[in-house]
C-alpha cells in the first residue's frame, strides 16, 4: 500500500488554532501559537495555553476563551478529541491511526525523514573553530568543531543552504612568534643555540616542525650566530615582549627573503595538521578563508576608510580608533597603531564586511566563550558599517573539562603542554567524543567523563542509542525476510501502550530537526535520540517482535525499522556512526 499522508503534527495543530483565533479574536493580531507535547499521557498528546495568553487581552475568563476556540477550531483528521484543563490550557489527543501512519512515512522516505524546509534555502555561513595555526587543536577547539559541524549538518536538513568556512589567522604577531620558535630549534639542530623565549611556542611539535625544515632545506636557513639573533633584544626578565619582538625583527633581518620560507612552511605545516586533524573528526570545510588575503586585496583598509567616512573612526597619539564605545563597547579600540599596522580587530571589521558583501542571509559566528567582551565591538562595526546587524549572529560555546576516574584531567597551555583533540579521539574514538560534546547546550559548561565515554553500558549515552540500531539490525539477520516489504505492513495491529508511546515519539523527529535548527541547538537532537532509545529499548525488553503471526510480526518490524532509520539520521547529524554489530 501507499504511504499515507503525514503531517508534521504540531504545525497542524497550530494552523487549527490560528483559524479558530480569527474567528475568536479577529482583532489579536499575530500571535505565536505554541503547540507543547504533553508530560502525561493522560493529558493527551499536545497541549496549547493559548487561551491563557489571550484572557488579558480579551479581559475574559480563559476557560470561556478555551471553549470558544475549540468550539471555532476546524476539524481535523488527526485528532480524536479535546479538552479543556486547569485554568485554561487545551490538551489535544491523537488518533492511533494517525501514530500509526508514521511507520509507512518513515520507511518510504529513508534518510530524508526530518528533513524540513523552513529554511527555504536561505543562504547560511557558519564560521567556527577557526583557531590560530600555531599549534594542534586541544579539547576546547573539540567542542566548538562538534558543535559548529552539527548545527551546520541541523540546518542543512532544515532546508538552509550552508558554507561551512574555517578562518585563517596566516597574518599576525603569532604566526611571527611561531615561525621564530620553529626557527630557534632549527638553529639548535645546527649548534647555535639561543636561549628561548619564555613566551615563544614551546610543544614538541615546533621541535618537529624545525626537524623538517632542516630535512627539507639543510642548513640554508643557519648562516648566523647567537649574537646576532640577540643583538639589541632588551633583557628578557625587564620586558619579555619586547624581547621577543626584537628576536622577530632580528629574524627577519638576518633571514631576509627567506623568513617568508620558514613563515610559510610551519603555517603549511600546521594546516596540514589541523586539516587531518579535522578531516579524522568527520568535519569538513567548504571554504578556508586566508586572513592575509583581506591585506592582499586591500579590504583591511578599505573597511577602516568606509568607517572614517562614516565618522566613526578618530586618531589619537598617532594610532587610528574606532568608536566602538558609541556601540555599547566598554572602551574604543585601536585599527591602525601609530606604526602603521592593523590590528586583529581592523581584519575581523574586514571579514565580516567580506561575509555581507558575498550576500550571506544569515551569518553564524561561533566563538569560545572567552571572546565574550569581543561581540560588541564586532557587532558595533557591523553597525557603523551600515550593514544589517540582524543577519549576524554570535554563538558561544563553552570550555569542556575532561574527567578520569572522578578527578579532573589537569590541562595547561603553558609550555605547550595540554590534552589535544587527537589524544582525545585516540582514547573515547570519534563517536563518543562528537556525541559527548552536544550532550549540553554550547553555552554551558561541560564535564566530560572519559570512563564513562569508553564504558560498554547502558550509563554511555552514546552507547546506549547505537545500541537500538544494532539490536535492530541483529532482529533483522535472525528474520532474515526483505526489509522494503515491511513498507506493506499492517500498522493499525500497533496498539500496545508501549507502541503507541514510540509512535508518538518517531512523530516528534521532524519538529525536533526543526527546533534545533531555530535555536542553533544541536544538543535538542541529543536529548532526542537518548529518550528515542529509552522508549525502544523498553518496548523490545517488553515485546517479542519475531512472533509467530506473520501480519503483527511485519507491523512490530516495520516499527523497529522505522526506529533504526530515525536513529540512524539523528545521529548522523550529529557527525556519529550507526554500527550494525556492537
Amino acid at each position: 500500500m501507499r504511504p499515507r499522508p503525514f503531517p508534521e503534527l504540531r504545525s497542524h495543530i497550530a494552523g487549527l488554532f490560528k483559524t479558530a483565533l480569527a474567528a475568536v479574536a479577529p482583532d489579536s493580531g499575530e500571535m505565536a501559537i505554541v503547540v507543547e507535547q504533553s508530560k502525561q499521557s493522560q493529558h493527551g498528546d499536545y497541549a496549547c495555553n493559548i487561551a491563557l495568553q489571550l484572557a488579558k487581552q480579551l479581559k475574559r475568563n480563559p476557560h470561556e476563551i478555551a471553549t470558544a476556540l475549540l468550539n471555532a477550531l476546524p476539524p481535523s483528521p488527526y485528532i480524536a478529541k479535546t479538552e479543556i484543563a486547569g485554568a485554561g490550557f487545551i490538551n489535544l489527543f491523537v488518533k492511533p491511526e494517525a501514530k500509526q501512519a508514521v511507520v509507512p512515512h518513515i520507511l518510504a522516505a529513508g534518510a530524508g525523514y526530518g528533513k524540513t524546509d523552513i529554511g527555504r534555502r536561505q543562504k547560511m555561513q557558519i564560521e567556527f573553530v577557526s583557531a590560530n595555526p600555531t599549534g594542534p587543536l586541544h579539547v576546547g577547539h573539540g567542542r566548538g568543531a562538534a558543535y559548529g559541524a552539527s548545527l551546520a549538518n541541523v540546518l542543512t536538513a532544515a532546508g538552509f543552504d550552508v558554507t561551512r568556512e574555517y578562518y585563517i589567522n596566516d597574518a599576525g604577531r603569532q604566526m611571527d612568534i611561531l615561525a621564530l620558535s620553529t626557527w630557534l630549534r632549527y638553529l639548535e639542530l645546527h649548534g647555535i643555540r639561543v636561549p628561548f623565549p619564555p613566551n615563544g611556542y614551546q610543544g614538541a611539535y615546533v621541535a618537529e616542525m624545525a626537524r623538517t625544515l632542516r630535512e627539507a632545506h639543510g642548513e640554508r636557513y643557519a648562516g648566523t650566530s647567537a649574537g646576532e639573533v640577540l643583538r639589541d633584544a632588551p633583557d628578557v626578565g625587564a620586558d619579555p615582549e619586547a624581547h621577543l619582538d626584537k628576536l622577530i625583527a632580528n629574524a627577519k633581518r638576518l633571514l631576509d627573503e627567506h623568513y617568508t620560507d620558514v613563515h610559510d612552511h610551519v603555517l603549511s605545516e600546521q594546516m596540514a595538521d589541523l586539516r587531518d586533524d579535522l578531516a579524522e573528526f568527520g568535519i569538513e570545510f567548504d571554504v578556508w578563508f586566508s586572513e592575509k588575503s583581506l591585506f592582499d586585496t586591500g579590504l583591511v583598509a578599505r573597511a577602516v576608510a568606509a568607517l572614517g567616512k562614516r565618522g566613526h573612526i578618530y586618531e589619537q597619539d598617532g594610532a587610528l580608533w574606532f568608536r566602538s564605545t558609541h556601540f555599547g563597547d566598554e572602551k574604543d579600540r585601536v585599527v591602525q597603531r601609530e606604526n602603521g599596522q592593523y590590528t586583529y580587530f581592523a581584519s575581523d571589521i574586514a571579514y565580516h564586511l567580506n561575509k555581507f558583501e558575498r550576500g550571506f542571509d544569515r551569518i553564524i559566528d561561533i566563538w569560545g566563550a572567552d571572546h565574550h567582551g569581543y561581540i560588541p565591538r564586532v557587532r558595533g562595526a557591523v553597525q557603523a558599517l551600515a550593514l544589517d546587524i540582524d543577519r549576524l549572529e554570535i554563538a558561544l560555546v563553552q570550555f569542556a573539562v575532561l574527567y578520569r576516574g572522578g578527578e579532573k584531567v589537569p590541562m595547561s597551555t603553558r609550555a605547550g603542554e595540554f590534552v589535544t583533540l587527537r589524544e582525545l579521539r585516540r582514547e573515547v574514538g570519534n563517536d563518543a567524543a562528537r556525541f559527548f560534546y552536544v550532550l549540553r547546550k554550547s553555552d554551558q559548561h561541560l564535564d566530560f567523563d572519559l570512563d564513562l565515554a569508553k564504558s560498554q553500558t547502558s550509563d554511555n549515552p552514546v552507547y546506549y542509542v547505537q545500541y537500538v540500531h544494532a539490536r535492530v539490525c541483529s532482529v533483522l539477520e535472525q528474520w532474515g525476510g526483505d526489509p522494503a516489504g515491511l513498507l506493506e505492513s499492517n500498522v493499525s495491529l500497533l496498539t500496545g501502550d508501549q507502541e503507541i508511546s514510540l509512535l508518538s515519539r518517531l512523530m516528534d523527529y521532524p519538529h525536533i530537526v526543526a527546533s534545533a535548527a531555530r535555536d542553533f541547538a544541536p544538543h535538542l537532537v541529543a536529548f532526542y535520540l537518548k529518550d528515542l532509545a529509552a522508549e525502544f529499548h523498553s518496548y523490545y525488553n517488553a515485546t517479542r517482535l519475531l512472533v509467530p503471526e506473520e501480519p503483527l510480526r511485519q507491523a512490530r518490524l516495520a516499527l523497529a525499522v522505522a526506529t533504526r532509520e530515525t536513529i540512524r539520521n539523528g545521529l548522523t547529524l550529529l557527525g556519529v556512526s550507526a554500527p550494525e554489530k556492537m
